[in-house]
């Protein structure tokens, strides 16, 4: 849970990937809830609800040369 508080708090991107349908999604998150996780999608530019037991990883955004992920 500590990079999905840090992205809400400060205002930090994070990439996040879900099972079902495989996607990779940048986003915002604005709230954090038991079985939600409420954020901003930079993907799909759109206020999203994502549930979390379908999140498979997230990871913090490496903004040096290259952009791969820390």
């Amino acid at each position: 849970m500590g990079l999905l508080l840090t992205s809400k708090e400060e205002h930090m991107p994070i990439d996040i990937s879900s099972k079902g349908e495989i996607s990779h999604r940048m986003i915002l998150v604005k709230d954090i809830q038991p079985d939600y996780i409420k954020g901003y999608c930079l993907t799909k530019n759109h206020p999203r609800l994502f549930k979390r037991s379908n999140i498979l990883s997230a990871a913090k955004k490496n903004y040096r040369k290259g952009g791969n992920y820390a």
